[in-house]
């Protein structure tokens, strides 16, 4: 009886030791990894997946959309390349392509070909499921002309990085087409300080007499 006594104490505070060591809980990790179903499935149809044959290579070519959360209001960026997945919780976002207008087109445009995927279920005896919510291109300066429509998410186009042969070359002629253009006009533009012209009083026009007043007899 003395002995267990003894150790009562020591019992006591064996479980608020350990309640100590735990400290706060971890985070919960998010789930980031894309589904082997959507990830082998191929970025839309063949010739967005493709893209057009002059410029950057449709394998180097970067696109960045934009993503809104509508439930926290939450707005992130996500730069990607064609054929890329990225998952944002129970949102998978795969890019088939980018594109944009050649220099010289007017007006000037950017877009993407963007497949979105969400895990939902449409009723509570449905099981949850991934399901493709748009399919389609996206385009910046135009955002009207399509749209993600889901209660949850929205997704639009921000740039389409890609270059094409000569692009390079065009700021250099701008500026020279520029420099040629005001020197020609400096030349045959009049001078600054125009002369000025005098008359001699010799070369003034008289003066017209007035007609005499008729007499009285």
């Amino acid at each position: 009886m003395t002995r267990f006594t003894a150790f009562a104490p020591v019992l006591v505070l064996l479980p608020l030791l350990a309640g100590c060591g735990k400290g706060e809980p971890a985070p919960e990790v998010q789930d980031t990894s894309v589904p082997d179903a959507i990830a082998g499935m191929q970025a839309g149809p063949a010739q967005a997946a493709k893209g057009q044959q002059i410029g950057t290579p449709n394998k180097d070519r970067v696109v960045t959309l934009g993503v809104l959360n509508k439930r926290n209001n939450l707005t992130q960026d996500l730069v990607m390349k064609p054929g890329e997945a990225r998952r944002i919780g129970n949102l998978v976002v795969k890019v088939a392509t980018c594109e944009k207008s050649l220099p010289w087109e007017q007006p000037q445009e950017e877009g993407a070909f963007v497949q979105a995927f969400v895990e939902e279920r449409r009723s509570a005896a449905e099981r949850l499921g991934w399901r493709k919510v748009f399919s389609g291109w996206l385009f910046k300066n135009s955002p009207a002309l399509n749209v993600v429509e889901h209660p949850v998410y929205d997704v639009w186009v921000k740039s389409c990085a890609m270059t094409f042969p000569g692009e390079e070359a065009l700021p250099a002629a701008a500026a020279s087409s520029r420099s040629a253009a005001k020197a020609s006009g400096n030349a045959g533009a009049p001078p600054s300080a125009a002369p000025s012209l005098t008359v001699s009083p010799s070369a003034a026009p008289a003066p017209v007499a007035s007609p005499e007043a008729p007499s009285e007899d």
